[in-house]
């Protein structure tokens, strides 16, 4: 079951039987006003969200950062439906790139249901193993979502209590995890997780800059998959997260 963040300004007709049209497909459907106090109440982890404009957006700049923001941590597919105007002032917030479908007024709510849905079972798409990627730096966590996007899901978490939330929503099958961060580090991320039953055998792979031996002699004692550096060049990196998979699959065929 797909879960779908359908947003609007107008609790309208069309945008109550849309939600009713993914359900009767078997998506779970949460709706909301496109407001940052009712954004700030969902949790869950979408795979879509749908951004149905009916109004003036640029009202909204601070709800499209947020949602920009949420739709990168998640690896969320974004779609928006309105009329030119509207769609202008969403794209100079959020990349081109991230809307996988818009939907010019008058909306065929049949259309859009139908459009997103193939998208969501788009068999190869779901297929990806998702990469959790934890790094207080925004630069690294770009760069790192750029090496793997091709391959992976990729989740970006930019804190170690970001990651331990994530976590708690959803499991990833890899956590590439930094050492150094504020307020909890890679280490007490890494002990969190291997003291809490639900997501206790999730596999971590340190990306750090520490290379002392005293660092990675106390992060090597919790038993992470990996220590990787940063300094490594991109395809290092990437190969040795392909080989982790690569690994991990003979071992459950086994």
């Amino acid at each position: 079951m797909s879960k779908i963040l359908l947003l609007y300004d107008n609790p309208s007709l069309l945008v109550k039987s849309m939600g009713s049209l993914f359900e009767s497909k078997g998506h779970y459907i949460v709706s909301s006003d496109l407001d940052m106090k009712e954004l700030g109440k969902i949790t869950e982890k979408q795979d879509a969200i749908i951004i149905f404009a009916d109004g003036d957006l640029s009202d909204n700049t601070e709800e499209l950062v947020y949602i920009k923001d949420k739709a990168t941590e998640q690896d969320s597919a974004i779609f928006a439906a309105g009329d030119e105007t509207e769609m202008n002032v969403l794209k100079k917030t959020i990349k081109e790139s991230q809307i996988m479908g818009i939907f010019q007024r008058p909306v065929n709510i049949k259309n859009v249901v139908e459009t997103v849905d193939a998208y969501l079972k788009d068999e190869k798409r779901l297929a990806k193993k998702k990469v959790l990627v934890v790094d207080d730096s925004g630069a690294m966590l770009r760069n790192v979502k750029g090496w793997l996007e091709d391959k992976y899901q990729v989740i970006l978490a930019n804190s170690g209590a970001m990651a331990i939330k994530y976590l708690t929503l959803d499991r990833p099958d890899l956590v590439l995890l930094d050492y150094e961060m504020p307020i909890i580090d890679g280490k007490q991320v890494l002990q969190m997780i291997r003291t809490e039953t639900d997501f206790s055998d999730v596999p971590v792979i340190f990306l750090t800059s520490k290379s002392d031996k005293q660092s990675v002699l106390e992060v090597m004692s919790l038993k992470p998959e990996g220590y990787l550096l940063k300094t490594m060049p991109a395809s290092d990196i990437i190969k040795a997260v392909d080989e982790f998979f690569v690994k991990k699959k003979v071992i459950e065929i086994k």
